[in-house]
């Protein structure tokens, strides 16, 4: 299937070529580097194109799905029969406008954010900076680490609902839970958010960024391909730790397997299918579950056919 495809025709009227792919593989965009091809790949840079090619993509019955970074995503070996459209780096802007107040676009990624605040001597959003993903991905989830999370900085949010309108939400209306939001609920795709921080000084932010990242080197296998925290954290527990009681520490399935540094994740150590990924995920929860009567939830997405 070559660009004389139609609907890769209709999509070349949206977005130039260079950002138009086809069978693209998807261990080139996800953390994991597990993943079969995607019929189709699109990488918008404004709105008006990510609500054009979305638009197509109804029109056609298309099936489509929003990434980032795919930091927080297993796709299957079979790869994803419809459109992949990532909100990356050609969607990353920011805007600053004084009194610790800025506007990022969705694509923007967590990390790179933190410095760019941090060398403007904004503190608040230290938290951030080892974590992978985007703004927009960190917006649905509420992502968080080390006591911080973005509902203590996510000032409003717009949004593409599923009838193609932008909504404006207040950060109250976003309702922002553990690792839960609206837009995560009612399958919300994140455009532009608006945060807000505090004045602090240069040195002492750049110190705790530091601090945070050592502790993560040090706790977390940042060596090694992984999606993060694999599982939520169960009420009144530690996934890690039911996963290290249970003996499981190590336990692999192909190249996929669970971290000997920190049970909570589990990795690729090179070669591993999204099928063996799946098999440790799916082995790890029968043993919890038969000891504890916990049931652990993936934190991770799964996309595509298993």
């Amino acid at each position: 299937m070559g660009f004389e495809d139609q609907f890769v025709q209709e999509l070349l009227s949206l977005l130039p070529q260079e950002r138009i792919r086809q069978k693209e593989s998807m261990k080139e965009h996800t953390s994991l580097h597990i993943g079969g091809p995607a019929d189709y790949f699109a990488m918008p840079s404004d709105i008006t194109e990510i609500k054009s090619v979305i638009d197509l993509c109804r029109r056609e019955n298309v099936p489509y799905y929003i990434i980032g970074n795919g930091s927080n995503l297993l796709v299957s070996d079979l790869g994803y029969r419809g459109m992949i459209i990532k909100l990356s780096e050609n969607y990353s802007r920011i805007w600053f406008h004084g009194d610790g107040k800025l506007t990022a676009q969705a694509g923007i990624s967590l990390s790179k954010l933190a410095v760019d605040v941090a060398n403007l001597s904004l503190t608040g959003l230290e938290f951030a900076s080892g974590i992978p993903g985007t703004l927009g991905g960190a917006a649905t989830m509420n992502a968080g680490a080390y006591d911080g999370e973005m509902k203590q900085c996510l000032l409003r949010a717009r949004v593409l609902d599923r009838s193609g309108n932008v909504l404006e939400l207040s950060n109250g209306a976003l309702m922002l839970g553990y690792r839960s939001s609206i837009i995560q609920k009612e399958g919300y795709i994140v455009l532009e958010a608006d945060i807000g921080l505090t004045e602090g000084d240069r040195q002492k932010i750049f110190g705790r960024m530091r601090e945070l990242n050592q502790q993560r080197a040090e706790k977390q296998p940042l060596d090694m391909y992984s999606a993060g925290s694999t599982f939520k954290r169960p009420e009144g527990h530690f996934a890690g730790k039911l996963i290290n009681e249970s003996g499981l520490k190590g336990y692999q399935s192909g190249d996929a397997a669970v971290s000997e540094k920190h049970c909570g994740f589990i990795i690729n150590k090179g070669n591993a299918t999204a099928k063996d990924f799946l098999a440790v995920v799916n082995h790890v929860i029968e043993i919890i579950k038969s000891r504890y009567g916990i049931t652990l939830e993936p934190e991770i997405k799964i996309l595509g056919e298993f």
